[in-house]
Parts: structure tokens; C-alpha cells; sequence
């Protein structure tokens, strides 16, 4: 089960805060073939993993590109896959090539296609000088997608976004204690 944890505070009041902290884990198919994080694209301007998989190659998990652009993708748990669906890892590495559409209205166009992919969640973020940006679309959840407020703790794994799992639940907590405490550089 992919699971990620993130804190965004766009304007953090310590010098020494962070705009966000994110932790993620995909361990969905062991064996499924993948390139690990790397430059990639145009000018070698988007940092992620790549899936590798017959007919889904070039997709990916979670990425950011060199222009501030962030994507994090989980699969949403459900019973019956339709093989036929349209490759999820797209939506990620699709946005981070993406020079026009925004965070939000890049998902606001998912939105218009979410019936053609098995179940997803996908986080989309524009992190830039003046103003950052963080967004949710669950193409089982609500038909739109959403701004994710400023200063919040959330927790995303196989279901929508702050399902309260008991492993999401644990999470947050955890991620709300570090970011009391310094976080050590690796």
C-alpha cells in the first residue's frame, strides 16, 4: 500500500521552517519494474522514478521538476481493475512536463478524464516565490478537485485524501511532532 505524509505552510514563521515536508512509501508491486529517481525530460528539469512496465513506461509515482512543480500519485484500493484503463503514472509525469496549466486547473482537466483510469488520488503543488499552491483530486471522491489549506498536516494513502486510517492517523501525529523538533539534513 503507497502511503505519503506531508506538511505544507506555504509561509512558515521561523526562518528556518519549511514550505513542506513530505514522506512517502510505494510498495504496492515489489516487482514491477522501475527506473529509481533521476533527471529526466527536457533539459533534464524533472527529478523522479520511472515506471518501466510493457505499456506504462514513462509514468511515475511522485516527482518535481526544476520550475517548482510537485506530484505525488497513490492508487486508490478497489476490488475489480479494468485492464484497459489508461496508464495512472501518466497524470504525474504529465504534470510535471506541463508548462501552462496551474496546479488546480491542470486537475480541474483530470477531473474531465478521471472515468478512463482505475481508481487514483493524485496531489499536484506549484511552489513559487510569491505564492505556493497544493491540490487534491480523487477521481473516486468529490468531482472537483481541491486547494488544500495553508498550515496543514495530511495523510494520503488507497483511499481519499484523510481517510482516517489507523496507519494515516499514527502518521500525521508523527509528522506533527517532527515539525515541532529541527529536522536533521541528510
Amino acid at each position: 500500500m503507497c502511503i505519503i505524509f506531508f506538511k505544507f505552510d506555504p509561509r512558515p514563521a521561523s526562518k528556518n521552517a519549511y514550505r513542506l515536508i513530505l514522506a512517502a512509501n510505494r510498495d504496492e508491486v515489489y516487482n514491477r519494474p522501475s527506473k529509481a529517481a533521476h533527471f529526466w525530460g527536457t533539459n533534464g528539469e524533472i527529478l523522479s522514478g520511472l515506471d518501466q512496465e510493457c505499456g506504462k513506461e514513462g509514468g511515475s509515482w511522485l516527482g518535481i521538476n526544476k520550475r517548482g512543480k510537485l506530484a505525488a500519485l497513490t492508487n486508490y484500493m478497489e476490488g475489480n481493475q479494468n485492464s484497459d484503463a489508461a496508464g495512472r503514472g501518466f497524470l504525474v509525469s504529465n504534470y510535471l512536463m506541463e508548462k501552462d496549466l496551474d496546479s488546480y486547473s491542470y486537475l480541474k482537466k483530470v477531473s474531465t478524464e478521471g472515468h478512463l483510469y482505475n481508481g487514483f488520488n493524485l496531489i499536484t503543488a506549484d511552489f513559487k516565490a510569491k505564492q505556493d499552491t497544493l491540490c487534491y483530486y480523487g477521481n473516486r471522491g468529490s468531482p472537483e478537485p481541491i486547494r488544500l489549506n495553508p498550515a496543514g498536516i495530511y495523510g494520503l494513502s488507497n483511499s481519499l485524501l484523510d481517510t482516517p486510517w489507523k496507519k494515516l492517523l499514527l502518521g500525521q501525529a508523527a509528522l506533527y511532532q517532527r515539525g515541532e523538533r529541527p529536522v536533521s539534513v541528510l
